[in-house]
């Protein structure tokens, strides 16, 4: 028996909820019996019984009072992408989140991976929090760091974008760079022997291979998109850094809608997940150069290589064109759902793209340097 409120809205009514939900208790992850007291807006969200950092309390859109800004993550809004840029006969929606309050999306896993530590038992007050991060995750870990009074280390390969170094540092993190030529396994690497050199002083988080990384998703991210899209979701796509958004997301979404067809973004200049050797791109944030731990590939129907000076020319068309300031990995994701979007079988399908960050941290990067040489450039008249 499953109870819902008695307070009944249109869209409970319309039961793409309750179809979830006899799904999931057939999969089992419901027992017969389960009270679900939420309202009707959260049931999606409530159906895997989230923790704290996933209720629907939190997040962006819920309005009132917050004891820290980690209370703001999640609840990230759902745009259609207009014919503009959007194939013909294709709905593309975006799932900004950089609405997060750090701009990206690894503003969840910053939260979930350090408040599961603690509630482990593992990460302490005193100690101090160790990672290696291509930008987005560190600036979200910082600033949970910086909330809740721990001392963190990070170390990021010096071809990130200087609005990232700033950011750390102004979050008071301590940040070392470690040579681009070795991708982020050399940030790893080094992250590792910092950690190593910590003692039981110090604590790795481990993004890349972390469980609460794609648990975050599941219990989040994926309850959001079916919520938002009352399960009318055929693709979802997104680029592919630590795995966690894709695999979680399709965690929670394949069981309810076995046809959904997952689609993962890979630099072209560097595509692992489709066999090929690690190379050097201009798309921060997902081309790690090593298939992550977190990343579940049985989960991926399909890998999409995009281009780096592609993937900035859509993410510069995104601004201009749809008012989207984005980072360069979404650019690669949009134009990934375009190109899939123009086959013939994907007439009046609905797809959704993770945009995983806001486009002022890459104001230095060659998605705007050349914006940036012009501003720098005028005189006052």
């Amino acid at each position: 028996l499953l109870l819902l409120p008695a307070r009944s809205s249109r869209r409970t009514r319309a039961s793409p909820i309750m179809r979830s939900l006899i799904k999931l208790v057939g999969a089992g992850v419901l027992k017969a019996g389960t009270a679900l007291t939420a309202p009707p807006r959260a049931l999606a969200r409530s159906i895997r019984g989230a923790p704290l950092h996933a209720t629907a309390e939190r997040g962006a859109g819920s309005g009132g009072l917050y004891e820290d800004l980690t209370g703001l993550v999640g609840n990230t809004p759902v745009v259609k992408i207009s014919e503009k840029l959007a194939p013909p006969g294709v709905e593309v929606y975006a799932k900004c989140e950089y609405f997060n309050p750090l701009s990206s999306v690894k503003d969840r896993l910053a939260v979930a991976i350090i408040e599961d530590a603690e509630k482990r038992g593992e990460l302490k007050p005193g100690m101090t929090v160790v990672e290696a991060t291509s930008g987005n995750t560190g600036i979200a870990l910082a600033m949970v760091a910086a909330s809740k009074g721990y001392d963190i280390v990070l170390t990021m390969p010096e071809s990130m974008s200087m609005e990232r170094r700033v950011l750390l540092k102004a979050f008071g993190a301590d940040l070392v760079l470690t040579p681009a030529a070795k991708g982020m396994g050399g940030a790893v690497k080094k992250a590792e022997e910092l950690a190593a050199s910590l003692g039981d002083k110090g604590y790795l988080l481990q993004q890349f291979n972390n469980p609460d990384n794609p648990k975050v998703h599941r219990e989040t991210t994926g309850p959001e998109i079916w919520e938002q899209t009352d399960g009318t979701i055929d693709v979802l796509l997104g680029g592919v850094g630590t795995g966690g958004t894709i695999t979680g997301s399709a965690q929670f979404l394949k069981p309810l809608k076995p046809s959904l067809k997952v689609v993962a973004v890979e630099p072209a200049e560097s595509p692992v997940l489709s066999g090929g050797a690690p190379g050097p791109h201009k798309i921060q944030g997902i081309g790690a150069g090593f298939i992550p731990g977190n990343a579940d590939t049985s989960l991926i129907d399909e890998v999409v290589q995009i281009s780096s000076e592609d993937a900035i020319d859509m993410a510069r068309e995104l601004a201009k064109q749809e008012g989207i300031f984005c980072g360069i990995s979404s650019g690669a994701a949009v134009l990934a759902a375009k190109i899939l979007g123009s086959r013939a079988e994907m007439e009046g399908k609905r797809i959704v793209v993770i945009i995983p960050s806001f486009g002022e941290r890459y104001l230095s990067t060659a998605l705007f340097q050349n914006l940036w040489d012009e501003a720098k450039g005028m005189t006052a008249e």
